[in-house]
């Protein structure tokens, strides 16, 4: 049976570094299970010193499978072993801009980029047509998007998508930030930032991005879309379309690092997803699915899964703890996913 094994990038962070050929493990799962793939016998594996993903393929890969694989968050290259040799296999993925959108950005508690895509990766699987994240049609949705790592890692694979933050601090460097980085990388672009107002009502500001990859997409209108709406994740009503979206994925509150930032980021993650889900859950398309990163320490998965049950959500199976880890000494992360069946 053809093996096929996926070299892992390195992390720069040391402690994810660490779990990531485990984490990369569960990934790959849960893709083959979410779309199907003919693979069995998923397994980590060194060779000469190097981790790599050991894969038992039905059959000879395809470009679907190929796509699949090489969407893995981790993937580094992917070869087909053929005795003691390793012959490589061409990555197939949706990388129209620079890695620079998603590597550039540093600052005190940035969710590690791998983790990120990883959520993102996982939730789109569990979605009912998880081929639109490889094609490019998936609409993306992060509720508490901060400075926007999950902005930037779905422009990164050509999605559309749109954040929510309240802190008007974030708002503004990530405006600076995605302005910036699209005027020195020369790209054809507009961004608009207004105020926003509905029925007379100050909701806060909105940034609208609009940017394609080369002159040649911009001309064909092959572009892609980012919107930041600078305003109250409990209060979205009314500004974004019911079942526009596609997935939500987005890190909750660890209640450590976030404290930092006032009352409305240092309340308990279970009450404020009480308060965000019914806000939530319409914006979904039915068959659509919800990813949330976690601190067991602040929010015990069984109460996790019963609030999203509560609002309307399935969680989806899995093996307990496959992608538990460790942060730091305050914070246990984890994520769960739930689809929205009806």
């Amino acid at each position: 049976m053809p093996q096929h094994l996926i070299l892992l990038a390195p992390s720069a962070n040391r402690v994810y570094a660490a779990d990531a050929p485990r984490l990369a493990e569960s990934e790959l799962r849960a893709m083959t299970s979410g779309f199907g793939l003919s693979a069995t016998d998923v397994e980590t594996t060194r060779i000469a010193g190097v981790d790599y993903l050991a894969v038992q393929t039905g059959d000879r890969l395809d470009e679907t499978g190929r796509q699949i694989l090489s969407a893995l968050s981790a993937a580094y290259g992917i070869f087909r072993r053929e005795g003691d040799l390793l012959a490589p296999v061409p990555l197939q993925r949706r990388a129209p801009y620079a890695s620079d959108l998603v590597t550039i950005q540093k600052y005190q508690g940035k969710t590690n980029e791998q983790w990120t895509r990883l959520l993102l990766n996982v939730t789109a699987a569990a979605i009912r047509r998880p081929e639109k994240l490889l094609d490019g049609t998936l609409q993306v949705l992060d509720p508490m998007c901060g400075r926007g790592t999950t902005l930037n890692i779905a422009l990164s694979l050509g999605l559309d998508v749109t954040g929510v933050d309240l802190d008007s601090k974030d708002f503004q460097a990530y405006s600076a930030f995605i302005k910036t980085w699209m005027r020195q990388h020369r790209l054809k672009h507009t961004a608009d930032e207004t105020n926003l107002r509905t029925s007379g009502r100050n909701r806060g500001k909105q940034l609208q991005v609009e940017v394609a990859a080369s002159k040649e997409d911009h001309k064909a209108g092959r572009t892609q879309h980012v919107t930041y709406l600078s305003t109250d994740t409990t209060d979205v009503d009314g500004l974004i379309r019911p079942r526009s979206v596609d997935v939500i994925v987005t890190d909750t509150p660890y209640g450590v690092q976030h404290g930092s930032h006032g009352d409305r980021l240092a309340r308990s993650p279970l009450d404020l997803l009480s308060r965000a889900l019914p806000q939530w859950q319409p914006l979904l398309r039915t068959g659509g699915a919800i990813g949330l990163s976690y601190n067991r320490h602040v929010a015990p998965r069984q109460d996790l899964a019963t609030l999203l049950v509560e609002h309307g959500l399935t969680p989806v199976d899995g093996e307990a703890d496959a992608f538990r880890h460790r942060v730091d000494a305050s914070i246990d992360r984890d994520l769960i996913v739930a689809r929205k069946d009806g």
